[in-house]
């Protein structure tokens, strides 16, 4: 994962020096593609599928490939952070994880491993399932802070034709006196990866896709911390809904979210 990674973000921090030529296309309502994405996607798919041949796919663009009966599949988002991306704005990540089949069924089951890779600082971020997760070779841990008082939150915000704007703001109202910042980068991957990293206390968003939770929930439930979604259930991907931190910050987080909700 780490090899396929690091080839794709080569190509990456290349296109991003180069952005003002780049071709984009739009996709949807204030979604947008480029070639940067649709190539790094295409590395990591031929990186990964000689490395596990009979493994399927679930990918942001080109979407899920079955691999062989039973088999797990790896979940990508080759660019993760696009409008960063395509500002010139140096915040963006690749973010890969392997989910597992559930033992006797088609149903998928466990995130086993998970890898977010930022080009430009060159940090890696990974998690084995039982394993803990890494910043290379040194342990992560989630913030040791209690009160919302002395917590640095970070959230993404609804944008045209995704999420809800007016969910948001409730909570955004009711957290934001609470807390002693909140902080918007545009990447859920990194933004999870930094929690588990401590350099964030909590994180919420809701209206996410698989291939941007998959592996930063790993990171940081490997971490010591928890995630789950509003309604306090904790999943093995969390994307329609999460909330991130540590034991005591993600209770309180929870039980504000749920406040302003009601």
């Amino acid at each position: 994962m780490e090899k396929a990674a690091r080839k794709a973000g080569g190509r990456l921090r290349r296109d991003f020096g180069e952005v003002e030529h780049l071709q984009v296309s739009r996709k949807g309502p204030s979604d947008f593609v480029s070639k940067a994405d649709q190539a790094a996607e295409r590395i990591l798919w031929d990186e990964l599928k000689v490395a596990r041949p009979g493994w399927g796919f679930l990918m942001e663009e080109a979407g899920e490939i079955e691999g062989d009966e039973g088999q797990p599949r790896f979940i990508i988002d080759p660019l993760d952070g696009t409008s960063n991306f395509l500002h010139g704005i140096p915040h963006f990540a690749i973010s890969i994880a392997v989910q597992e089949r559930k033992l006797g069924s088609d149903d998928w089951g466990d995130v086993v491993a998970g890898m977010v890779y930022q080009p430009i600082t060159d940090e890696t971020f990974w998690a084995e399932k039982s394993r803990g997760a890494w910043l290379h070779d040194g342990r992560l841990r989630v913030s040791g802070r209690r009160q919302l008082s002395e917590a640095l939150i970070a959230t993404g915000t609804p944008y045209q034709g995704h999420g809800d704007f007016a969910e948001w703001t409730r909570i955004f109202g009711a957290l934001g006196p609470s807390v002693a910042g909140i902080r918007r980068f545009g990447a859920a991957s990194l933004d999870l990866a930094w929690v588990a990293a401590g350099r964030y206390d909590g994180f919420w968003e809701s209206d996410l896709s698989p291939w941007d939770t998959a592996a930063g929930c790993l990171l940081v439930r490997e971490a010591g911390g928890f995630v789950s979604d509003y309604r306090g259930r904790s999943q093995q991907i969390c994307d329609k809904q999460v909330i991130a931190g540590n034991d005591q910050m993600h209770s309180r987080l929870h039980k504000q979210i749920v406040t302003a909700l009601k």
